[in-house]
């Protein structure tokens, strides 16, 4: 028997207790006549002590113990003199008895505790080293707990787990596919699924009026902290439902995933359109645990001599409260944020609202006090606030002063962890317009259905009819990350027909591409919509971390590389001619 407990169980209660632990060695310490080792699993960690007088050579045996070596020690339960408050079993140590070296170790490259020294590159490499330390242990658990947390609340909503096919086919919108060559069909391709989005709604025309999946999808597309070339979703479907119907349901899931893994009650989700988002915060997923809404100062500032503003689109403030004693050194760091190419903004104008009533800006030469005060009334600054100030188009400096929201309130602390601000983004347009490529683009997937109001204008209507058009969509955001995205569905031929005409496809581009999915249509299907929850990002939120790696066993690195197992990789030259890639299996010189 390897072990009778694991090495974090044992308590007070169990002293005199003849155990068995088995583990890795965490540390060891020599005093002399006794030995301490550190003996850690997933569980814990439990100090062993070895006396030199009670048994001598397991005394110099574990004094040769290496760290990460893979021991099993049998020995008694004794309560510790030096208790460790800091550790689930810091009020007992095993007197050893006997003790057997399963495995040794390789000094390993870099250290396996709470904290370590090792890089994103190295640790990564070594991804079955980085697994043993605890705050990636906690999180894989973590991310099994809300696994089993979905499963129990789908279930209990009567929606049914169904798989659907990694093979599919590949279709031209959305993120570029992963291909994969059909050695029995020379020539042809599979695509790994960004979503199975089509398969959820054909479940729905087969009757299945609740389907969930906790699923794998695939994109080949540029990554960063939050994305993955392999990723899972929370992905449900239902059948016969309205809007508010499917946002209820999955308010119900993200309370119960928020309550029965962190024991947090979330409060209640507001919604916001699209429009008001940009309007109020600069983007379509904004965080709301902190003020400092935008402001149009257009008519305030507009108009004064000052060419900047006056040929502006737009010019907009925040108030950053409390923060009049913003240092020039602050404030330039500041300006340089917002000229980086990923902000893009020219400059940045600033005015202090003065404890003594008077203003300071780095305009005053075409502001006078009554004028910056107009802009102080218009933002709600007082006595002792900051105005931060940018100008240009207007789309282009909402999103610009919404990142700057954010590096302010990341500089100030605001985002207070622990706090959850939920929140439902609705009425996204329908289609974006393309003017390079002269069309539309659809702004979630082009199975998205306009709002019941707009179905008969989106049938009938002109160009500049079609860019009014209000999709049936809705994002779930909490602290200004996206958390998922659905929408009610086109089920009707002629209207999915039409949307495919307006995205650019011939009649038999679609009918290529997604005839199947016509096809059903025409047979009775119902009104259905669903949603799509991004399973590691959720983890990551839960937990307050931004980056989804370590919520993942086995990521890929920003190349989309695994630098554990090297891949991609090439492959042999006689597979290339199975699947008919190349003319000859010899390698070309």
């Amino acid at each position: 028997m390897y072990r009778t407990h694991n090495c974090g169980e044992l308590r007070l209660a169990d002293e005199g207790k003849e155990v068995t632990l088995s583990g890795w060695v965490q540390v060891g310490r020599d005093f002399g006549a006794l030995t301490f080792v550190d003996l850690r699993d997933r569980y814990g960690i439990t100090q062993l002590v070895f006396d030199s007088e009670d048994n001598a050579s397991l005394c110099t045996q574990a004094r040769k113990l290496g760290r990460e070596f893979v021991i099993t020690a049998k020995g008694l339960v004794r309560e510790r003199t030096n208790k460790n408050p800091n550790r689930s079993t810091g009020d007992i140590e095993i007197m050893v008895r006997d003790m057997s070296i399963l495995n040794s170790s390789k000094v390993p490259p870099f250290t396996i505790e709470e904290e370590t020294d090792g890089g994103d590159d190295l640790r990564m490499k070594y991804r079955y080293l980085d697994l043993r330390r605890g705050p990636l242990q906690r999180n894989i658990i973590f991310r099994s707990k809300l696994a089993l947390e979905t499963r129990k609340f789908l279930d209990a909503q009567n929606f049914v787990e169904v798989e659907t096919p990694f093979l599919i086919k590949s279709t031209p919108e959305g993120a570029r596919d992963f291909v994969v060559p059909s050695r029995m069909n020379p020539g042809e391709f599979y695509a790994l699924p960004q979503s199975p989005q089509t398969f959820k709604q054909i479940l729905m025309v087969g009757g299945f009026d609740r389907y969930f999946q906790i699923v794998k999808c695939f994109r080949d597309e540029d990554l960063r902290a939050d994305r993955q070339p392999e990723f899972t979703q929370i992905d449900c479907e239902m059948a016969f439902v309205t809007q508010a119907e499917v946002l209820a349901t999955f308010e119900g899931l993200a309370r119960h995933l928020f309550q029965h893994t962190i024991g947090v009650t979330l409060p209640d989700f507001p919604h916001m359109t699209y429009d008001e988002a940009l309007r109020r915060y600069g983007s379509d997923k904004p965080d709301v645990r902190f003020d400092m809404e935008l402001i149009d100062l257009n008519a305030v500032a507009q108009n004064k001599g000052f060419a900047i503003f006056d040929q502006a689109e737009l010019v907009v403030g925040i108030c950053v409260k409390g923060q009049a004693e913003y240092t020039r050194k602050q404030l330039d760091a500041l300006t340089e944020w917002v000229k980086r190419p990923q902000i893009g903004a020219k400059g940045l104008v600033y005015v202090k609202c003065n404890a003594d009533g008077s203003y300071k800006s780095s305009v005053d030469k075409f502001y006078h006090q009554d004028d910056l005060a107009a802009w102080a009334q218009l933002t709600g600054a007082e006595a002792g606030d900051l105005i931060l100030v940018l100008s240009g188009e207007e789309e282009k400096t909402r999103k610009q002063m919404g990142d700057l929201r954010l590096e302010v309130a990341r500089n100030l602390g605001l985002m207070t962890p622990g706090v959850f601000k939920p929140l439902w983004v609705v009425d996204f347009p329908l289609l974006e317009w393309d003017e390079d490529a002269g069309r539309f683009h659809a702004m979630h997937h082009p199975f998205t259905s306009p709002k019941r109001e707009d179905v008969q204008r989106m049938l009938t209507g002109d160009h500049e009819t079609m860019k009014a058009l209000r999709a049936d969509a809705y994002d779930l955001v909490i602290n200004g990350v996206e958390i998922g995205g659905g929408s009610i569905r086109i089920h009707d031929r002629e209207l999915q027909e039409r949307n495919f005409k307006l995205l650019g496809f011939t009649p038999e581009d679609a009918e290529d591409q997604f005839g199947f999915l016509m096809g059903a249509f025409e047979y009775g299907a119902p009104p259905h919509g669903g949603i799509a929850f991004g399973f590691d990002r959720l983890c990551a939120v839960i937990n307050g971390q931004n980056s989804i790696r370590d919520f993942i066993a086995f990521p890929k690195n920003n190349q989309g590389r695994d630098m554990m197992i090297d891949a991609p990789s090439p492959v042999a030259p006689e597979q290339l001619v199975e699947l008919h890639l190349a003319l000859t299996g010899k390698k070309e010189k």
